[in-house]
Order: structure tokens, then C-alpha cells, then sequence
């Protein structure tokens, strides 16, 4: 396939549905020429990977041995660490974010921004930590990196110093889900109690108030964050 072109990724994610498509979210993930092989149980790996080979033959696709791995219990995808009792970020990423300086332009924050909203599922209430950032986007705003934007800046890093690990959902236990509406966000974690009885985080999501939302009453805030995260 060509490089360059723009439509070059999306086709080949096209292609890559169609050869697994039986095992798409069953055996197989996958995302352009990254896929990645899961089995319940060890002594069905060996399988598996004998049907994922012969697809790979028959659709006469090569793998660079150099960036394979095989029966392991853990790995880097996109980005994140995926263990067999959750999804964790990538060290790497962290380590990006927490050895940042302050923004000085809004280029620099934008790049911060960006960074965050890779991760986003594992930020408790990211809009409502990000508030102070959204008054310098603004179109013809001087930047001005005040105390506000510090402290919410020094209040990301220290809750990346210790990120959560996301659990994977279990088919068939209750889920839980929170919401809140505070004054300029809205927040929502979806959890499951787990065989031990520990809760488990498993999704986090959150986003910024329209203006005319700002001002509903808190009932129908209430009632805006339940229809959110549903």
C-alpha cells in the first residue's frame, strides 16, 4: 500500500476488519498493522495463535519478528500496559507529562491538552481539573499563566504520580455508575465491586459546561451528567 496518502490508514484498518472479522473483539484487537492476540486460558493460546497465523498466510501478510512478542502476560498497545487484571498508561507517557514545564505559549498548552486527552479515561473529572486552561484558548486572550493554572497544573501531576488502574468489566456482576455536576463539568466513573469486595474503576469520563448549561439549577445539571454518561 502506498504511503502518503490520506485515506492510507483507514483503509488499511478496513482490510485488517475483513481478515479477522470472526475474531475481532473475541481472539483479536487490532488498530491498522498493531494486533493484538488474547485467550482466556493458557493452554488455548497455542490455538489461537495457530488461527491467526493461518489467516495471516492466507492473506499472504508478513510479521517483523523483531517487534513480536509471544505468551505473555503483559504489553504495550497504543500507548497503554494491558495485564490480565486491567489497563494501565504507558510509564513513558506519565514520566511526559510529570517532567513538563508550565506552558508559556498556548502552542505549549495545546500540546498539554493533547497529552491529556490520550489518557482521559483515567482522569477523575479531567474538564473540571483543566478549567483554569480554558480561559487562555480563548480567541484573542493574552496568556497569562496565573496561580489558577499552576495549581491546577501541579494538581494533574500529582494525581498522574499515582494514576489508577482500570479494571476489565466481568460479563454478568452489576456495574455502578457515578455522576456529578459541579459548576463547569461534568464527571462520571463506571465501576464493579470485584470477587474480594474492592470497587474497581473501569471507565472515567467527563467534559466542560456549555454556557447555557452553566446556568441550569442543579437538579437539571444532575439530570444532564446521568443522560452523559448513559
Amino acid at each position: 500500500m502506498s504511503f502518503g496518502l490520506k485515506n492510507t490508514g483507514a483503509t488499511y484498518q478496513r482490510a485488517m476488519t475483513r481478515i479477522f472479522d470472526d475474531l475481532i473483539h473475541n481472539q483479536v484487537e487490532c488498530y491498522i498493522d498493531d494486533v493484538v492476540l488474547k485467550s482466556k486460558v493458557k493452554e488455548a493460546h497455542l490455538y489461537d495463535l495457530r488461527v491467526v497465523f493461518e489467516r495471516l498466510r492466507r492473506y499472504d501478510l508478513k510479521m517483523n519478528p523483531l517487534k513480536c512478542a509471544f505468551g505473555v502476560t503483559s504489553e504495550k498497545f497504543l500507548g497503554f500496559v494491558v495485564r490480565h487484571h486491567g489497563i494501565e498508561i504507558d510509564h513513558a507517557k506519565i514520566e511526559a507529562i510529570l517532567d513538563m514545564p508550565s506552558p508559556k505559549s498556548l502552542t505549549q498548552l495545546r500540546s498539554l491538552q493533547g497529552r491529556l486527552a490520550y489518557i482521559r479515561r483515567f482522569i477523575s473529572n479531567l474538564y473540571g481539573r483543566c478549567q483554569p486552561f480554558s480561559v487562555l484558548a480563548k480567541k484573542d486572550t493574552k496568556f497569562v499563566w496565573d496561580e489558577k493554572c499552576q495549581n491546577a497544573f501541579d494538581d494533574i501531576k500529582q494525581y498522574l504520580s499515582n494514576p489508577p488502574v482500570l479494571a476489565a468489566p466481568v460479563p454478568g456482576k452489576p456495574l455502578i455508575l457515578y455522576t456529578a455536576a459541579l459548576d463547569e463539568s461534568l464527571g462520571a466513573l463506571l465501576a464493579q465491586v470485584n470477587d474480594e469486595g474492592k470497587e474497581n474503576a473501569l471507565y472515567y469520563l467527563s467534559r466542560r459546561l456549555l454556557l447555557t448549561e452553566i446556568r441550569y439549577p442543579s437538579i437539571e445539571k444532575h439530570y444532564l451528567a446521568l443522560v452523559f454518561a448513559a
